[in-house]
């Protein structure tokens, strides 16, 4: 199959909030730069950034700080992470919410005297949640894809990355060899710079919160490329993922500014049991909330539908259509009545708290390459607050746009050449299945064993004995891929498409499982059954890995650097 070649300065792989700022910033600082911008969905259409609920934790009030704000992402990631990027996010994004304002028209929700109305979510010390009433990403993708419009910025629509492109030595990347959805046809991009921004989205469980177009893409396409990734055992599982029966958007969420603005959440025996597990109640962490509904539906305790229940309903109707009328409706459009009766509910996987390790203006372990967003690790640490993932993706946006800017005032616009035979090398992987014959495998099937089994032995609760049999079915389900046929044209084809998604969160699965075992203790999202104790004594260290010669993650460990704050003061912060 034939290629088009496309050059451009910089190229960016998503567009969702960090794919967007970022070519903003980027472009704005020089518009003699050529962007191009890739999306799998429509433009402006697809994405987690859009479906965004809940909003975005700013410190904007006198009586909030910055300290606070980064107490509270640390005592909330369980002492793991990143301390330059998480006091970067706290810090860098006052002056982003503003700037979201004055420059690129995206007004937020305000309180009679004009100020920004901010909200209570979980874990805060200060109520800090910026929103539009609760669907705020509709209100910043829509205003940041009509800024996009504006500019002399490419943007190349129903077209996926298959993966990124590298120079003989490896090291440096080159661009990424595309695959045009619509038109069934390979196209490669040669790039001066090129920043992955796809968004995580832990798709390979059973029950997720992102959409159907989402399949951890760029944390695969990285591993493949060499990047050096960090804390893959981090994935996070929302509390609130609403249970619809035989539909494909199970599993989607119902806000966060639910339970912080009072909801109860209630097991199979219509009883509250959150005060057994957090003195905080329905205002714990995620982590902690997500565990304790998986615990009850395994003790027995879950509703007929098979999860919990959350109750707003004792808050009063009229409040709940006020504040929360996307819920509402979308509770509505189901079946369920969110003002006036309880709604199943169960913990669906939300977002990966792993991925690249960058420093804070988006740099990776190679040349060339900027992360942000959901597909870099190391912000959050074990678990992710509510607001402060959305609040990631434009902050890092808006430094990879800066540091892309900059790169160019010193780095030459032409990268080096490609691998030789790489090319080629990747379309005959990507189009194989396409002249198999004989026995063949459903990628549907296949799709389906791979999420049941992240599901049940690589979940909300964890087991040494459990994850080891996953890997083998892992391996198997791998191996049972390379016989999947796939038919009928290039274009638009289905099959084809969920073969890649496949490939791709095959290699997450590897990397989620293989971290997953090597730490040998319970902390924040990562809760072993085998080890329910979080340890400080062994497990104060982050993850690291690479793809080893021998086609598996190679790990290994690195003492967390409290640069900042010490461990003990991130123990002691009472929010």
């Amino acid at each position: 199959m034939s290629h088009e070649t496309l050059k451009t300065d910089i190229l960016i792989l998503g567009m969702g909030a960090a794919g967007q700022l970022a070519a903003l910033y980027a472009y704005d600082a020089n518009p003699d730069l050529k962007i191009t911008i890739v999306t799998k969905a429509l433009k402006g259409k697809g994405g987690c950034s859009r479906m965004v609920q809940g909003g975005l934790n700013v410190v904007l009030n006198d009586s909030d700080s910055h300290e606070k704000h980064l107490m509270d992402t640390l005592k909330g990631g369980q002492y793991v992470n990143d301390q330059d990027l998480a006091r970067t996010l706290v810090e860098e994004a006052t002056p982003t919410i503003k700037e979201m304002e004055t420059r690129f028209g995206c007004f937020f929700d305000r309180n009679p005297d004009g100020t920004i109305h901010q909200k209570p979510f979980a874990g805060q010390s200060f109520d800090r949640t910026v929103h539009k009433g609760d669907l705020t990403g509709i209100e910043m993708i829509s205003r940041t894809t009509e800024q996009i419009m504006k500019r002399d910025i490419q943007v190349l629509e129903e077209c996926r990355a298959v993966d990124l492109l590298t120079d003989d030595s490896g090291d440096e990347v080159t661009g990424a060899l595309m695959l045009d959805m619509k038109q069934g046809r390979f196209v490669v991009i040669e790039a001066a710079a090129t920043l992955v921004a796809t968004g995580g989205g832990p798709t390979q469980y059973s029950f997720h919160a992102p959409g159907p177009e989402k399949s951890v893409d760029g944390l695969a396409m990285l591993y493949r490329a060499g990047v050096r990734l960090r804390d893959m055992e981090m994935i996070q599982f929302h509390p609130t993922g609403l249970i619809i029966p035989g539909s494909v958007v199970a599993g989607s969420l119902l806000e966060e500014g639910l339970r912080g603005a009072g909801a109860h959440l209630y097991n199979g025996e219509g009883k509250r049991y959150m005060h057994k597990y957090d003195p905080a109640e329905e205002r714990a962490t995620r982590d902690v909330v997500s565990r304790s509904a998986f615990l009850e539906m395994l003790a027995g305790r879950a509703c007929v539908e098979g999860g919990i229940q959350i109750d707003a309903a004792h808050m009063g109707a009229e409040f709940v259509l006020k504040n929360f009328p996307g819920m509402a409706a979308r509770c509505r459009q189901f079946g369920y009545d969110l003002a006036r009766e309880r709604v199943p509910i169960s913990p669906t996987a939300h977002f990966v708290m792993g991925g690249a390790d960058i420093d804070k203006n988006c740099h990776t372990s190679l040349r060339r390459l900027f992360v942000a967003g959901e597909d870099s690790g190391g912000v959050h640490g074990g678990n992710r607050l509510g607001g402060n993932g959305i609040c990631e993706s434009a902050v890092y946006g808006r430094q990879a746009g800066k540091s892309l800017a900059r790169f160019f005032r010193t780095n030459s616009s032409t990268p080096p050449e490609t691998a030789p035979g790489l090319v080629d090398e990747l379309k005959k992987k990507f189009t194989e299945p396409f002249g198999r014959s004989g026995s063949t495998e459903d990628v549907f099937q296949l799709r389906r064993q791979l999420q049941e089994c992240n599901w049940k032995k690589v979940g909300v609760v964890r087991n040494g004995q459990d994850m080891e049999s996953a890997i083998g079915e892992i391996n198997f389900l791998k191996e049972e891929s390379k016989k999947v046929k796939v038919t009928g044209g290039d274009n638009y084809n289905m099959v084809w498409n969920t073969y890649i998604d496949l490939t791709n969160m095959i290699d997450v699965s590897d990397m989620v499982v293989a971290s997953a075992l090597a730490r040998k203790e319970s902390r924040a999202a990562h809760y072993r059954s085998d080890f329910p104790d979080q340890n400080d004594e062994i497990g104060l260290f982050n993850t690291y890995l690479t793809l080893g010669d021998n086609g598996l993650p190679t790990l290994h460990s690195e003492p967390v650097d409290f640069k900042y704050k010490s461990a003990e003061e991130c123990r002691n912060h009472k929010k």
